[in-house]
């Protein structure tokens, strides 16, 4: 969201309280305190939470991580980047973005199916200012310890390449109103919508039958591949031709990312291993 923290906070807040009925009781236990290290989640700092996102003046930025569990990965998630955009820090800088993530466990999804995650994936884009944004299956971590798992995170996003690995505090620093690529839910708003020339023209290049078309208004539109998420076995099967043609169409406008711990080469060569991946359906 290309907005300060200031006007989209609000929106990020009712957007949780939309995440907080879909899921179960208690599924965010922990959150991280200003200062540092985990606290529980209680009435008290849920209210210290809301005071900090709504009233407490934001100087240049704000953070709230609300996790699962403290010390594991778990599948129930929130993480929320705020930056005051006008501030002498990003004032002269067209990439930095407030961003949002909502995680759900894959049981989640195999419980209710597709068609209840991508509703809810709808409810929270309504509330949001978005250019762009994604639902996808993706490899989590707390806080993107992918350091001690590295190894393994390679292989596994080599060979599935529909799984997402993503660090969202770093990507809200430089994605600006870019793409970030094509996924099963792929949310497109403005400038981004237009520069790809509006919801007809979409439909124009994009006639897969598998691909459903969602206006959330004049500005934003939702596009569906398929009816599941597919993590995509390369050893077994090819990226399907309706996710390849999306990426070719939004290559273009994807931006490119500084690299980050779960990549192992040195720095020149794991840029550019970052860029081959960001670009993996890309011609």
């Amino acid at each position: 969201m290309r907005r300060s923290h200031a006007e989209v906070a609000p929106a990020v807040w009712r957007a949780l309280q939309t995440y907080l009925h879909a899921i179960p009781p208690q599924s965010l236990s922990w959150y991280v305190a200003p200062e540092g290290g985990f606290l529980p989640l209680d009435d008290e700092s849920w209210k210290h939470i809301r005071e900090d996102m709504h009233e407490r003046p934001c100087p240049v930025s704000r953070s709230v991580y609300l996790q699962e569990h403290h010390d594991e990965v778990g599948g129930y998630n929130f993480e929320y980047y705020g930056r005051r955009l006008d501030a002498p820090l990003f004032a002269r800088d067209e990439n930095s973005t407030c961003a949002v993530s909502f995680t759900l466990p894959t049981g989640y999804l195999m419980e209710h199916g597709p068609a209840r995650v991508r509703a809810l994936a709808l409810e929270l884009a309504r509330e949001l200012p978005f250019s762009f944004g994604y639902a996808s299956l993706a490899l989590v971590t707390p806080n993107e310890w992918w350091y001690a798992a590295r190894r393994t995170v390679r292989e596994l996003r080599d060979r599935y390449p529909g799984l997402d690995v993503y660090n969202l505090e770093q990507t809200s620093r430089v994605l600006g109103t870019r793409a970030r690529g094509a996924y099963w839910l792929t949310f497109l708003g403005q400038p981004l919508l237009g520069q790809l020339g509006g919801l007809e023209s979409l439909r124009q290049r994009l006639p897969f039958p598998d691909i459903s078309f969602h206006s959330l208004d004049d500005e934003r539109v939702l596009l569906t591949l398929g009816e599941w998420p597919e993590a995509i076995d390369t050893t077994k099967e090819s990226p399907p031709p309706q996710l390849l043609a999306l990426a070719r169409m939004l290559e273009p406008f994807i931006y490119d990312e500084e690299v980050t711990g779960w990549f192992l080469h040195d720095h020149r060569e794991g840029m550019e291993d970052m860029r081959r991946w960001i670009r993996r359906f890309c011609p």
